[in-house]
């Protein structure tokens, strides 16, 4: 068994976690601590831009639906008005410098999860330098931006603070990491200023829910109800935080996966498509972008979309608002 698969096990269920760990749990939790309090006295400076920023992160590693969400509150901020901007990291793609993307991203350069949000049609710049790229985004006419996984990116200083917490695996065995999942401690989830639970109800969080019901073609983008593959057996690949909510989702409309999970931003190449069985294979949009170029008619995408409460997004321009009022 893979060592992260161990650990992840360890994090979530009754595997033990290794004391070799701890030590580096320590060392973690020693150098991440002093990171957030030479932030918060201002020993180190957090860049402001001038416009409203909207971070959406989580405190624990892998996935917990940041994306669908960014997506979303970029999709609703446009419809009130708004011209946001989505800036991130870029992991998995190989760009460094500060960059702006155009219509057709390439994911081997720029990572998958930014070329999925520009192809909803929603400005992205990436860039290790995040500050930077999101002055990009104001160049091109944006007056919000919205970070994408930058909780814990504090050089970007931030208006509004959105952390998004997985109703089904919580945060673990609620230690750091590498001996747990959390990337900070717990205490840091009552400094965010809005909290969403992807997937269920949590006091005192907007509750998220991720729907889909179609499958679309990878060759030709024809689109046909999920529900046309009950009762078959298909080939369900995933490479994303959480894999088994994508496998557990087509369960839930009858169909018979076979897993083919990878680790999150897996590169994926034909090669990794060889399964020996002929049969349907259905994937994430995360994970259709990287295999476009080599798809097959039988390969199909299953988009998802954050739904959430009207309240969340009137909470969420309030803030913005309030923000912008006083000069960001």
């Amino acid at each position: 068994m893979a060592l992260a698969q161990k650990l992840e096990e360890a994090w979530y269920g009754e595997g033990r976690v290794p004391a070799w760990v701890y030590p580096l749990a320590w060392l973690y939790a020693g150098v991440s601590g002093l990171r957030r309090f030479l932030y918060r006295h201002g020993w180190r400076r957090s860049v402001r831009l001038g416009v409203p920023v909207v971070v959406i992160g989580n405190i624990t590693a892998g996935g917990t639906g940041k994306t669908p969400l960014a997506i979303a509150v970029a999709q609703a901020l446009r419809e009130r008005g708004f011209t946001p901007g989505v800036v991130s990291r870029g992991y998995g793609g190989r760009q460094r410098e500060p960059l702006l993307l155009g219509d057709a991203p390439n994911p081997q350069q720029v990572g998958d999860e930014p070329s999925l949000i520009r192809t909803q049609g929603i400005p992205v710049a990436v860039g290790r330098d995040r500050p930077a790229a999101a002055r990009l985004l104001i160049d091109a006419g944006c007056d919000v931006v919205i970070a994408d996984d930058g909780l814990q990116h504090y050089r970007l200083a931030r208006d509004v603070e959105v952390c998004v917490i997985d109703a089904v695996r919580g945060f673990g065995n609620g230690r750091l990491l590498p001996a747990g999942p959390l990337r900070e401690p717990l205490m840091r989830l009552a400094t965010a200023d809005i909290r969403v639970c992807n997937g269920g109800e949590r006091m005192g969080a907007y509750s998220m829910q991720l729907r889909g019901g179609e499958a679309c073609s990878l060759t030709d983008d024809t689109c046909q109800p999920l529900t046309a593959f009950t009762g078959q057996r298909v080939h369900a690949v995933a490479a994303i935080g959480h894999p088994a909510r994508f496998f557990d989702s087509l369960r839930g409309y009858g169909i018979l996966p076979v897993e083919h999970a990878f680790p999150d931003h897996h590169a994926f190449v034909p090669s990794d498509f060889n399964f020996g069985e002929d049969l349907p294979v259905l994937m994430t949009d995360k994970d259709a972008i990287k295999c476009r170029r080599f798809a097959q008619p039988v390969w199909w995408r299953v988009p998802v979309r954050a739904e959430l409460p009207v309240e969340f997004f009137d909470a969420l321009e309030s803030r913005i608002r309030a923000s912008d009022a006083a000069g960001g």
